[in-house]
């Protein structure tokens, strides 16, 4: 997911979507340890992912505070 398309969504979406690439990632962890992932990048792409919800969040948290 682009950076760019979390800039659109709110608080509590960015919230929700971060919960579920976490267990996703959990889930891809799961698989590797058992030998069922033959494509290891999508670990790697999911941290990705979770970074960029994290920065949106923070960028948008950095900004009201900033406001006040």
């Amino acid at each position: 997911m682009a950076y760019i398309d979390l800039t659109s969504k709110t608080e509590k979406e960015l919230q929700a979507l971060l919960a579920q690439r976490r267990d996703a990632l959990r889930e891809l962890r799961f698989k590797v340890s058992e030998g069922q992932l033959k494509q290891t990048h999508l670990i790697s792409e999911m941290k990705r992912d979770i970074a960029h919800v994290l920065t949106a969040l923070n960028a948008r948290r950095h900004d009201e505070a900033n406001q006040q």
